[in-house]
């Protein structure tokens, strides 16, 4: 079964939220049987590199707040990560333009690496303030997960994946999805947010029923029981 994730890797709920599936697909039988699939979203396509000035101030610009209010917002989602075993560092953090983030996400999805280094680049961003939006830091952390510097210096020196990219984003667009994290589930049953762990776990269960539904090999036979009643 196919579960694909809509997510950008400047978006602090989208790391929760796969804390949370990871926890989900823990909990469901045919977790060996489920592929995932990470799929491109960015929150800001305008975005440059790196962003300037505190995260805090921005996040109070974004949203018309006072700092005050904005810093809760940060507690609160930094106190929701620990919950999910993620030490959230949003005075370090160095936003900027995601879109070479995602080419390298479809790069390591032809090696086998895509989940190992979605990991790495939301590690980057929330727990080790690195600059996701630079193409030297790229290529660090996609070493990291095992794939080939020069490779990578050759993807982000070209137009490579952008393609794939972009019909991620259409795709986006087409399903109607405006925030992430988003989860869709056997290309039939979305689920929006980060989900707490039983409620994706349900999901997983549904779209497994679904796509497997139990064929009946006849009519019931002596020894059943229908209601409050019983053969005998």
């Amino acid at each position: 079964m196919l579960v694909e994730i809509w997510s950008d890797v400047v978006c602090p709920w989208c790391y929760i939220g796969k804390r949370r599936f990871e926890a989900a697909l823990a909990l469901f039988d045919h977790d060996t049987e489920v592929e995932v699939r990470w799929r491109s979203f960015e929150l800001d396509p305008a975005a440059p590199p790196e962003r300037e000035g505190a995260y805090v101030e921005r996040l109070a610009k974004k949203y018309r707040v006072p700092v005050a209010e904005a810093q809760a917002m940060i507690d609160h989602m930094t106190a929701s990560a620990s919950d999910e075993g993620l030490g959230f560092r949003f005075e370090l953090a160095r936003p900027g333009n995601t879109f070479d983030a995602h080419r390298l996400l479809h790069l390591a999805q032809r090696g086998g690496l895509q989940d190992a280094m979605k990991e790495r680049l939301l590690a980057a961003t929330f727990t080790e303030g690195q600059p996701i939006g630079d193409h030297e830091t790229l290529v660090t952390l996609a070493v990291d997960v095992g794939l080939d510097a020069d490779a990578v210096r050759r993807m982000l020196a070209s137009d490579e994946v952008a393609a794939e990219v972009r019909a991620d984003e259409e795709r986006a667009v087409d399903l109607g999805i405006t925030a992430v994290p988003f989860f869709v589930f056997d290309k039939r049953f979305g689920l929006s947010g980060a989900q707490q762990p039983r409620h994706l776990a349900k999901a997983l269960a549904t779209a497994w029923r679904e796509a497997h539904p139990l064929t009946s090999l006849g009519e019931p036979g002596d020894g059943a029981c229908e209601g409050d009643s019983c053969a005998v």
